[in-house]
């Protein structure tokens, strides 16, 4: 028995593998085709509509619900997702407001994904901005309702409400949930650190992104009794993936560097207002610990009423108890 070869052949073995797990990651960094459109999907769309921002098309979606009342509320997505992702609860709002209105960022689900674009949390609030001023509503009071990426845009526009911007939103309350508006509090996930610090790595690591990967990824930030199912993943994915969005991820994520850069902006906007607002927090939330950022929101924003949902809802609290949430949210919305 000779071991003479053993290091040669298991070197051998080693470049066949490697070569082997090559090939399925070049074919994916070539260029998968992103997945077709589910039947749910065709429907959300062929609902909306596009407006231009900056010779970008902009998806949005609005519709006409309770008579006799003037209620506006605006609706603010979370990342990576989109407004779908209100999907549970648009009827019950359409119900209570005179118009519900949703839209898509730039960079996300059916809007357009420019790159390469500096993507930026100030660019969101201008489309929003833009939005309420294509649909004649910039004298109107609005009533914001955002997630996640959405309640950083949402201080935004609450910080140019307040300080007069040219432009501005009436904001008559807004409604945050989930968000990671504390820098000190907030924990992205690895592959988000990953992609948003560094630079030569996230070319390659959009690419090779998967299915697979994304929805292991989502699933972790759900709670573990309110999974979505593998056809509401698969809808995210595709939102991701139409317009090639999984190549702008590394531009959106450099919101997380904003966020510190800008906390005393956005953080003071929100101590300082005399705008009615409320929290909606799922307490499983991976990104936003409990009970750390709800105890750090409720001695920064004192103003501010809260409502915890039940210990099992996680980051996605509008998909995962809509009904907790539509209650916590009227009782807010109709106390004033």
């Amino acid at each position: 028995y000779s071991t003479d070869s053993a290091p040669g052949g298991s070197m051998r073995e080693w470049w066949l593998l490697v070569g082997l797990l090559c090939i399925p990651l070049l074919a994916v960094y070539l260029h998968i085709p992103p997945p077709q459109l589910s039947p749910a999907l065709l429907t959300w769309r062929s609902a909306g509509a596009f407006f231009t921002f900056r010779s970008n098309n902009i998806f949005y979606r609005e519709t006409y619900g309770a008579v006799g009342s003037s209620d506006v509320v605006i609706l603010l997505h979370g990342f990576p997702t989109s407004s779908l992702d209100w999907y549970k609860i648009w009827e019950p709002l359409n119900r209570r407001f005179n118009r519900v209105i949703a839209l898509d960022f730039l960079g996300f689900g059916f809007s357009d994904k420019p790159r390469p674009h500096r993507y930026s949390i100030f660019e969101q609030a201008s489309v929003v901005e833009a939005l309420v001023s294509h649909l004649g509503l910039t004298e109107q009071r609005v009533n914001l309702l955002s997630h996640d990426y959405g309640d950083t845009v949402a201080l935004e526009l609450l910080y140019r409400s307040d300080h007069n911007r040219t432009g501005h939103l009436t904001i008559n309350s807004l409604c945050l949930s989930n968000g990671g508006i504390f820098p000190e509090t907030h924990h992205p996930r690895f592959l988000q650190k990953l992609l948003k610090d560094s630079s030569f790595l996230s070319p390659v690591l959009t690419r090779l992104t998967n299915y697979m990967v994304f929805s292991k990824g989502l699933g972790d930030v759900f709670g573990p009794y309110t999974q979505p199912t593998d056809a509401e993943f698969l809808d995210m994915w595709t939102g991701v993936r139409f317009n090639d969005g999984n190549l702008v991820m590394d531009s959106i994520l450099q919101f997380i560097n904003q966020r510190d850069e800008h906390r005393d902006r956005w953080v003071g906007a929100l101590t300082s207002t005399f705008i009615p607002v409320h929290m909606i927090y799922g307490p499983l939330d991976p990104v936003n610990p409990h009970p750390q950022f709800i105890f750090l929101y409720q001695k920064l924003v004192q103003r501010s009423t809260v409502s915890v949902l039940d210990e099992h809802i996680s980051h996605y609290p509008q998909l995962e108890d809509p009904t907790g949430f539509l209650n916590a949210y009227f009782s807010f919305i109709n106390a004033f």
